[in-house]
């Protein structure tokens, strides 16, 4: 384990995973940041987006819905309000939700919370985009 890192991924629901990782790249607030093992210890803002993390050759695509990451020397730990792995995506949800909040954004009344139209869009396009590449 000397030259992995753990890579747990934790919502208030679910371990979404916990396994060891060669690298971890992560939407961060002020922009997208790698983690190797070894680095350098710090806390990141999360924006919603798609974390990605290698094991050998293998891939693998994660949907973050923002959070935050704590990033050790052998450690990224990533409290996140939703997540889900590529392949868990449920295709037809994601697209409905698009739908939903397009129709939303379009509408020009009042009483609409603008900005939480605008994350739920996000959260759709992440999850279509992730399913797509799977």
């Amino acid at each position: 384990m000397a030259d992995k890192l753990v890579l747990e991924i934790v919502t208030p629901q679910r371990t979404v995973l916990s396994e060891e990782v060669d690298i971890v790249v992560a939407p961060g607030d002020l922009g997208e940041f790698g983690v190797l093992v070894h680095h350098i210890p710090f806390l990141a803002k999360l924006k919603i987006g798609e974390l990605r993390y290698r094991q050998g050759n293998n891939l693998t695509r994660v949907a973050v819905m923002g959070g935050y990451a704590e990033v050790l020397p052998d450690k990224v730990t990533v409290l996140a309000p939703a997540a889900e792995k590529a392949t868990e995506i449920d295709v037809m949800r994601a697209k409905a939700a698009k739908e939903r909040a397009e129709r939303r954004l379009k509408e020009k009344k009042e009483n609409i919370d603008f900005a939480r139209a605008e994350a739920a869009l996000q959260r759709a396009i992440v999850r279509l985009k992730l399913a797509e590449i799977q």
